[in-house]
């Protein structure tokens, strides 16, 4: 706009359609790539879930495992138990962890795309209401002339 030429005695400025569609077009662009880098944080928290609750699985079974080898020998009853409950509290805190981090990061790069998103819809309201504003008063300059005549629509070239 800065740019733009102005119109003679009326304040106003000409706009050149082609840059205000690639103006429109860009944020039509940014908006989706934005929600999308979102979606992609979501769908990687379930993948770091799932992992996180696959390792804590594994690590179930492990731990069963090794306590049925273990119930054979007494001895080593109370030592085998012990190490699968902390093996199997150790992967239930780290799974809750990643959880909790990563749907925190979700939620931050969400609420940074929204923010993203209403700004440069309230950029984009501004530009139209603008441009909006220099067509009124041009219209209403070109309807008002002052010797009377009006311009008719099909003496106007696009």
């Amino acid at each position: 706009m800065t740019t733009s030429k102005a119109v003679p005695v009326s304040g106003n400025i000409i706009v050149d359609r082609k840059k205000v569609m690639e103006l429109v077009d860009q944020l039509r662009f940014a908006i989706p790539q934005e929600v999308k880098a979102a979606e992609d944080v979501l769908a990687q928290k379930d993948q770091i879930v799932n992992q996180a609750m696959l390792e804590a699985r594994r690590a179930k079974v492990q731990a069963d495992n090794e306590y049925h080898e273990l119930m054979n020998q007494n001895e080593m009853v109370v030592k085998a138990e012990a190490r699968a409950e902390d093996t199997l509290r150790e992967a239930e805190q780290r799974s809750s962890r990643i959880l909790k981090q990563t749907e925190a990061e979700a939620m931050s790069r969400r609420t940074d795309a929204d923010a993203y998103a209403l700004r440069s819809l309230r950029a984009l309201e501004q530009e139209i209401n603008s441009i909006a504003g220099s067509v009124r008063k041009g219209i209403d300059y070109l309807a008002g002339q002052p010797n009377g005549k009006m311009v008719s629509p099909e003496a106007v070239e696009d």
